[in-house]
C-alpha cells in the first residue's frame, strides 16, 4: 500500500515497554536536525492529520508517587517546572535565578536518578569532574530525602525477595542482585531502582492505549492509533475529527492511572510527524 509498516513486539523488553522492529520507528530522534528531517517523511494519509499525544515527564511523576517525596510532589502539584525546582534545590539559588546551564544539569540529574546513575556516569554525561558530579548527586539527595529512602529500600527489598514490582503488580526477577560479581550486582541494583518507575510508566501507557481505543470505538471515530513511541501516542485522524480526538486522547491518557500527582499529556497536530512537535 506504499506505506511503512513496523512490527510491535510485546515481550522483547525487560521493562514491559512495547518494542518496534523491522523497522524500529521508536528511535528516530526529535531533538536533532537530522531526526526532525526524518520525521517530515512520515505524513498522514490524504484528508487526514497526525495527532501526537506525549506524556509530560511521566517517569519523574511516577517517581514522586512511589517515593512519596514531599518536595517532588509539591512541585508537581503546583505545576512548577521540575528541572528548575531541582536546579534551585541543588545549586541553592531561588528559582528565578536559575540559569539555562543550571537547568540543563538539573535535568540530567533528575533523569539520571531514575536510572540509578553513578557520579562517573553523570560526570561523563555533563562533561564535568567526577567530584563535581558527586556533589550534584549528594545535593539532590539532601533535598529529596524521600527519593533517597525509596532507592535504599527498593534495593534492600529486591535483595530480600529476589524481584521488584511495578505499581500494577508486574514483577521483574533479579537473581543477579545477590551475585558476588560487583558489576552484575550493581547492574541489578540500578535495575531494581528503575523497574518500578519505568515499568509502571509502561503499564500506564498500555492502559492508556486500551482506553483510547475504547473511546474511539464508542464515538465511532474513523481515526486510529498509528504508533506508540515510549511515552507518546501517534494517531491518524480525519480532519473533521481532529478536535474531538485530541480531547478524547488527552482525557484517556491523563485518566489512565490515579497517582498523588496529576498525569499530563501534551497533544499536538500536524500534517507530518515533525509538525506535531
Amino acid at each position: 500500500d506504499g506505506r511503512i509498516h513496523t512490527t510491535f513486539r510485546q515481550t522483547l523488553t525487560q521493562t514491559g515497554r512495547l518494542s518496534s522492529v523491522e523497522p524500529n520507528l521508536q528511535n528516530i530522534p526529535v531533538r536533532t536536525g537530522l531526526g526532525r528531517t526524518f520525521r517530515k517523511f512520515f505524513v498522514a494519509a490524504p484528508g487526514c492529520l497526525l495527532v501526537d499525544a506525549d506524556y509530560s515527564q511521566i517517569e519523574l511523576r511516577v517517581l514522586a508517587h512511589i517515593s512519596e517525596d514531599e518536595t517532588l510532589i509539591a512541585a508537581f502539584n503546583a505545576g512548577a517546572d521540575i528541572h528548575t525546582i531541582t536546579a534551585s534545590q541543588v545549586f541553592g539559588v531561588p528559582p528565578e535565578l536559575v540559569t539555562g546551564e543550571m537547568r540543563k544539569r538539573a535535568k540530567a540529574v533528575n533523569f539520571g536518578i531514575v536510572y540509578g546513575i553513578s557520579d562517573f556516569g553523570l560526570a561523563k554525561q555533563l562533561d564535568v569532574g567526577r567530584k563535581e558530579a558527586a556533589g550534584y548527586i549528594d545535593s539532590y539527595f539532601e533535598r529529596y530525602t524521600g527519593v533517597k529512602k525509596y532507592m535504599e529500600d527498593i534495593v534492600a527489598k529486591a535483595r530480600e525477595q529476589g524481584y521488584v514490582s511495578t505499581l500494577m503488580g508486574r514483577r521483574r526477577y533479579l537473581p543477579e542482585i545477590r551475585s558476588s560479581n560487583f558489576n552484575l550486582r550493581s547492574f541489578a541494583e540500578r535495575t531494581a531502582i528503575n523497574t518500578p518507575i519505568q515499568g509502571t510508566a509502561a503499564d500506564i501507557m498500555k492502559k492508556a492505549m486500551i482506553a483510547v481505543q475504547r473511546e474511539l470505538d464508542k464515538a465511532q471515530c474513523k481515526s486510529r492509533i498509528l504508533l506508540q513511541v515510549h511515552d507518546e501516542l501517534v494517531l491518524e485522524v480525519t480532519e473533521d475529527e481532529k478536535e474531538q480526538v485530541a480531547q478524547l486522547v488527552r482525557t484517556a491518557m491523563e485518566g489512565a492511572a490515579s497517582l498523588d500527582i496529576p498525569l499530563l499529556a501534551d497533544v499536538n497536530c500536524g500534517r507530518d510527524w515533525a509538525e506535531t512537535k
